[in-house]
């Protein structure tokens, strides 16, 4: 599929790319694997830019497992404002309490382990292997796919992510994966701003739907409010929301008895609470 010759020709490329146009971040730096953890999580379905000063003080409230396994939901909820997809913010938390009862507070370094917890999927754990022990993994996001679809199906549609591996094992750095896989999202990161449309290549591009007008509006702002207010009553609770987002269609009783249902929010007698 790809001879020696390309394949270190590809990587010099990634390689002097890299050297001059680093990204710098504070999970970069002083690696640990809490902090790669936390950071994937926030990294998922959110922009980089949104998540720097978000991870930040997220280290200086929780800075280890043990901290944040021991903290109330509501206070991960109300760190976790802004980031979206508040449900992460739980899974997070989960994370923590498991690795603190289950594994005497060390983050397994094994692939399979890192699959049983919420929000850590195949390729999730393959960037958590990669970035917080160093290991030799295998696993896709949306910078790395853009690489390789640029890089070596230009001009294909419809490319399937299992087409993919085959290229990003034959090109990986085992000597060095997470300074690699660090390289090919810089690099992916800047193909995007010179082909914005690269993503749609790809048979897993879906486009986000549009928040304003959403229930994901509305499932955030009811967190949002119970925050600020820690607790409220029922109607008092959709009075705000309402208020707040007139033109939202969406039926908000039946959002709060989701949120009730997936244990983001509770409700005792009529006082709603996170």
């Amino acid at each position: 599929m790809i001879t020696p010759q390309k394949i270190a020709q590809f990587q010099q490329k990634i390689y002097e790319f890299y050297a001059q146009n680093k990204r710098d971040f504070s999970w970069r730096q002083e690696i640990t694997p809490y902090k790669i953890v936390v950071s994937e999580i926030m990294l998922q379905q959110t922009q980089t830019g949104r998540v720097i000063e978000k991870f930040e003080n997220w280290i200086k409230l929780f800075p280890d497992f043990l901290t944040l396994s021991r903290t109330s939901q509501a206070q991960v909820l109300q760190a976790w404002q802004g980031l979206g997809y508040n449900r992460r913010g739980i899974a997070l938390h989960t994370i923590a309490k498991r690795i603190v009862q289950e594994h005497q507070g060390v983050l397994p370094a094994n692939l399979k382990a890192l699959q049983t917890f919420p929000g850590i999927g195949s390729n999730t754990a393959g960037s958590i292997g990669a970035f917080a022990f160093n290991m030799p993994t295998i696993f896709i996001e949306t910078n790395i796919r853009t690489v390789y679809t640029c890089e070596f199906f230009k001009g294909q549609l419809q490319i399937h992510d299992k087409n993919l591996i085959p290229y990003i094992k034959a090109t990986l750095d085992t000597q060095n994966p997470r300074d690699w896989y660090y390289a090919l999202m810089d690099y992916g990161v800047n193909l995007k701003k010179q082909l914005p449309r690269i993503n749609s290549a790809s048979k897993h591009y879906t486009k986000q739907s549009k928040f304003e007008g959403s229930k994901r509006q509305i499932r955030g702002h009811i967190i949002k409010l119970l925050t600020q207010h820690h607790q409220l009553a029922y109607q008092d609770l959709i009075l705000l929301t309402k208020q707040a987002l007139p033109f939202n269609p969406h039926a908000i009783e039946t959002i709060i008895q989701d949120l009730i249902i997936e244990k983001l929010i509770y409700q005792h007698h009529e006082i709603m609470h996170l």
